[in-house]
């Protein structure tokens, strides 16, 4: 499958809910160029509170991308990225799949809140999906996406 998907993560705990922290969590890019080269991958960027937000990047095959990608009638169907039953909100009615033609690409986020099972802590991530359909230059994630889905709500 001619496909290339772009996950960024990026998690935080209470200590970057409020005033500068989060002021350096909300700068962290959700859209990063792709290395050179990159055709039907998984690259992979994940952004931590504990490494102030600095992106640690890796490039994986497409086996696992977090979502199911399929090529149907000529199009890239992308079904709604894999919620846990542990993350709130609960999600009871998740958007449609979209499909995207060669060329076009859809940026799909949606966040978490989880506790922490032996602390009760809360912690956060915001999960940015980029996928395109067709062949990869490093820099098409920094145009507009051809579609967007925005499943982020609020996390209290």
């Amino acid at each position: 499958m001619d496909a290339v998907v772009q996950r960024v993560r990026t998690s935080w705990t209470k200590k970057s809910r409020g005033g500068s922290e989060a002021a350096r969590r909300n700068a962290a890019p959700t859209v990063f160029l792709l290395p050179p080269g990159l055709s039907s991958a998984l690259h992979e960027v994940a952004m931590g509170e504990a490494d102030s937000f600095e992106p640690r990047m890796q490039v994986r095959d497409l086996s696992a991308p977090g979502m199911i990608l399929r090529k149907v009638d000529g199009l890239l169907r992308v079904d709604p990225p894999e919620v846990t039953m542990f993350g709130m909100p609960r999600r009871n009615r998740r958007p449609p799949a979209v499909r995207l033609a060669p060329g076009q690409w859809l940026q799909w986020q949606i966040n978490h809140r989880f506790v922490g099972s032996c602390d009760g802590a809360w912690s956060y991530q915001l999960a940015t999906f980029n996928i395109l359909y067709g062949p990869a230059a490093p820099d098409v994630f920094l145009s507009v996406p051809t579609r967007r889905v925005d499943e982020r709500g609020a996390l209290r």
